[in-house]
């Protein structure tokens, strides 16, 4: 995991963060890297100001402020002290859009932040700060849910190899980073290591009734269709160093690729889930891949997201 040189930890003072703490600190120490601990304060909405009487809207904002600034302090002293080098800033703004900000003034390659939900049925565990930065942070970034052991058991990625075409580089570079990514993160915990490919035979139900392929030709056509995935996938993981690491692979068949994803990472329990996303090519600032955005929907695991390499922000620091 020498990869992350420069982390940037946002901290949100209202969620379960510790985790997310000692992951960064974790990480700052292994790779000898700088770490920058960020809070954002968000801007009193203009009407507040006729509902408080106690206090006038700017006192309430500087209260806020400084109770952010002591906290921010307390932490940072703790993290000197295990020699830890890092620096702060609290600053006030939309969370999501500073972050990225300060992502592009100072070059981070990591943003870490605890998840803002509890998850299960009824409550989604990503809220919207971290689904801003999935969507559009240009750097990796890694949500860490709240639980009770601090080390992950079993680790998962989730590759796509439908396209070995040498032409497809920014999916071939995405699937090596992400196995790369998965791979020594489950090392650095001793985790066992799960990768996910799913697949399935293109317009197969249509061959069958309509083209009245028998199923002895569509068992076959898929065998055919498993085999080259399973070659692809050898291929990527042939590209990786696993000795000493536990690890399993999973190709299930399934025409939704979210829903297998999702299943899968709760059938085996995964603690965390390394997963890319894909963008539209051309686009400033893509929208999150429909594969991506069901999974982050109904996951309920720590998850750390990765970006092409041509990806492009839509947020820019002339908007500041």
């Amino acid at each position: 995991m020498q990869r992350f040189k420069n982390i940037l930890l946002f901290c949100d003072f209202d969620t379960k963060q510790h985790l997310a703490v000692e992951r960064a600190v974790s990480l700052a120490r292994q790779n000898d890297a700088r770490l920058m601990v960020i809070a954002v304060v968000k801007e009193i909405p203009s009407e507040m100001g006729m509902a408080i009487t106690a206090v006038t809207p700017q006192e309430l904002f500087e209260l806020v402020i400084n109770d952010r600034q002591e906290k921010v302090d307390a932490l940072v002293a703790n993290m000197k002290e295990q020699g830890i080098d890092v620096e702060s800033m609290v600053i006030t703004g939309t969370p999501f859009m500073e972050i990225i900000r300060q992502v592009l003034r100072d070059q981070h390659d990591l943003v870490i932040l605890a998840t803002e939900g509890k998850g299960g049925l009824k409550e989604r565990l990503f809220g919207s700060t971290s689904m801003h930065l999935m969507r559009k942070c240009p750097c990796p970034v890694w949500v860490v849910k709240a639980t009770k052991r601090t080390k992950y058991k079993k680790v998962m990625a989730a590759v796509d190899v439908s396209s070995d075409s040498p032409s497809d580089k920014n999916r071939n570079s995405l699937n090596s980073l992400i196995i790369q990514l998965a791979s020594s993160l489950a090392r650095m915990d001793n985790s066992k290591f799960h990768v996910v490919q799913v697949w399935s035979v293109y317009g197969e139900g249509y061959m069958q009734v309509r083209g009245n392929m028998s199923d002895e030709s569509l068992h076959e056509l898929r065998k055919r269709n498993k085999q080259e995935y399973a070659s692809r996938l050898d291929h990527l993981l042939a590209s990786i160093d696993l000795k000493g690491i536990i690890s399993r692979r999973h190709m299930p068949r399934n025409m939704d690729v979210p829903k297998a994803i999702i299943k899968l990472a709760k059938s085996k329990a995964i603690d965390l889930l390394v997963m890319g996303t894909v963008c539209r090519t051309g686009l400033a600032g893509f929208i999150i891949g429909n594969t991506a955005e069901k999974v982050l929907s109904e996951v309920n695991c720590s998850v750390l997201t990765v970006k092409p390499e041509d990806f492009v922000t839509p947020v820019t620091l002339e908007d500041e």
